[in-house]
């Protein structure tokens, strides 16, 4: 498991491959926290937030839960945390893009979540009958 400062170190790393322009307005940047975060529909611990892309109060950040990702990934070593963190990055900076140019149809990538959420919900309701 990375250290919160080599998990920092590659979140940098990440940040600085993609365009200044992704950034525009993403007012609260990007943080690291060590939490863990189950989502509220999850049935146990067999799911895990990674990352999440928030707006509050007029401020727009993401967020990396490196504490997520110890958790699912406990072994990786510094080479596949960065090529996993950069799906989780590009993802939420997916979310921040499309909601700065309001895309919310059924192609955009919150419908795409949550379509995952929906199958994941209707995949447990099934076993647990």
């Amino acid at each position: 498991m990375l250290t919160l400062a080599e998990y920092k170190q590659i979140v940098s790393e990440l940040l600085d491959e993609l365009p200044e322009e992704f950034f525009r307005k993403l007012s609260g940047g990007v943080v690291v926290s060590e939490d863990f975060v189950i989502p509220d529909y999850a049935k146990g611990n067999d799911l895990y937030t990674m990352g999440h892309y928030k707006f509050y109060s007029g401020i727009r950040q993401i967020v990396l839960y490196k504490g997520s990702f110890d958790r699912v990934y406990p072994n990786a070593d510094a080479a596949e945390t960065k090529s996993l963190l950069r799906g989780i990055l590009r993802h939420e900076i997916r979310h921040h893009l499309e909601y700065l140019g309001g895309i919310h149809n059924g192609e955009s990538l919150e419908a795409e979540d949550e379509r995952k959420k929906q199958a994941y919900i209707a995949k447990h309701n099934q076993t647990s009958d």
